[in-house]
């Protein structure tokens, strides 16, 4: 019998499945960690939207600030420490602003990691969100 689609392919030695699976963590999380943090802490990032205003407006993560990716430069990341890790989100899976904005980050030096699934993904987990044009609190937004 013939193996299948799955099975055709040999599963990569361990080593390199560990070195590949840690080298995808240092580069993302996702939106129940996130969620974690920012409800029990520590939350020892920041949390960017990278989303335009209006859309940031309209719901946002509660914490998050809005900081498209285009307003980010030397002068503007000044205002945090160099070694600040930056969490970034866009509108999900169909949007590149997250990508755009982590690309950005790096470039500026920053360290930084993606948060998969954006505004959808947290949508999709059933977390609360925040209106308006401040970030707002996980705690006084789950409660509202």
């Amino acid at each position: 019998m013939p193996a299948s689609s799955i099975a055709a392919i040999p599963a990569a030695a361990s080593a390199d499945a560990q070195a590949h699976f840690a080298a995808r963590l240092s580069l993302e999380t996702d939106c129940a960690d996130v969620h974690e943090a920012l409800l029990k802490g520590p939350v020892d990032f920041v949390l960017i939207d990278a989303r335009g205003p209006n859309a940031y407006a309209r719901s946002h993560v509660p914490g998050a600030l809005n900081l498209p990716h285009r307003d980010m430069n030397v002068d503007h990341m000044a205002a945090w420490p160099e070694a600040t890790l930056f969490v970034v989100y866009c509108a999900g899976p169909h949007c590149n602003g997250a990508d755009r904005a982590a690309l950005r980050l790096a470039q500026l030096g920053r360290p930084v990691k993606l948060m998969l699934g954006g505004i959808t993904g947290w949508a999709d987990e059933g977390f609360a969100f925040a209106k308006g044009t401040e970030p707002g609190s996980l705690q006084v937004s789950s409660a509202a």
